[in-house]
């Protein structure tokens, strides 16, 4: 469960953003990324938060993951402020993006089981959890191979193995296809499935509608750090006045 309560976050500028920034930002001292926003996460749901790239989203998942602190407003994961009890939150989730950030010299074998290992999982869960996932995500041909030789789509994988070894209550995916084949996507998205059958809380941050109307039951539409939708999809369709579900957003980010 992720409960997200007047959740804002200001980045301070330097004056060498305010330059990169342009005129219109010469005389702020700060920048409101995620601006008053509130939404919960369930488990057994798959909750999108789709919006431009720059729309917040990505701030957003990190201050879930306690990897920045929010500037006003609060995150409850399973009941864990991610501020004063961050240890305890990071204990329950899985974080994933685009950016593998792999050790290249390990193997996908080495690297999942030194995950495993960071969260003293049993020996015999491990290799029960890790024929699992390797089996999901079509691993086993390249599992023992160098990281530095895979392919972008193989290092995606090993990241989401590597994610996920632990059995987290909560996923947290960050645009997790973007860049990706065809075949590597399709993956990425039965495990996103995977994990709501299992009855996890899972938190599915993209660009692109269609994966949206894939996977998801709850639906939140960010833009330039406030929400302009929170509601099931199914209220979406039924409320959508264009015809595609990209038409539908530009014209709510653009009337609003």
């Amino acid at each position: 469960m992720i409960e997200i309560k007047s959740l804002s976050k200001e980045f301070k500028l330097t004056k060498q953003h305010r330059r990169e920034l342009g005129e219109s930002f010469t005389d702020k001292k700060s920048i409101c990324a995620v601006n008053d926003i509130s939404f919960s996460c369930k488990p057994g749901q798959i909750f999108g938060l789709i919006g431009p790239n720059g729309a917040g989203k990505t701030t957003t998942l990190r201050m879930v993951a306690t990897m920045l602190k929010p500037t006003h407003g609060s995150i409850s994961v399973c009941g864990h402020d991610t501020v004063h009890a961050n240890q305890q939150v990071r204990k329950k989730i899985g974080f994933m993006t685009g950016q593998t950030a792999l050790y290249d010299r390990l193997t996908p074998n080495e690297m999942v089981q030194y995950m495993a290992e960071l969260h003293g999982m049993k020996k015999d869960l491990f290799f029960q959890r890790r024929q699992s996932l390797f089996d999901l995500l079509d691993m086993h041909d390249f599992a023992d191979r160098r990281i530095a030789r895979l392919s972008t789509g193989m290092k995606q994988k090993t990241s989401i193995a590597r994610t996920i070894i632990h059995d987290p209550e909560v996923m947290i995916f960050d645009e997790p296809t973007s860049g990706l084949d065809v075949m590597t996507s399709r993956a990425i998205m039965n495990l996103i499935r995977s994990c709501k059958d299992d009855g996890k809380t899972v938190l599915f941050s993209t660009h692109r509608m269609g994966e949206i109307n894939q996977v998801c039951d709850h639906l939140a539409i960010i833009y330039n750090g406030e929400l302009y939708f929170n509601g099931s999809l199914n209220v979406f369709k039924e409320e959508m006045t264009q015809p595609t579900f990209e038409d539908e957003f530009i014209f709510r980010v653009e009337g609003k």
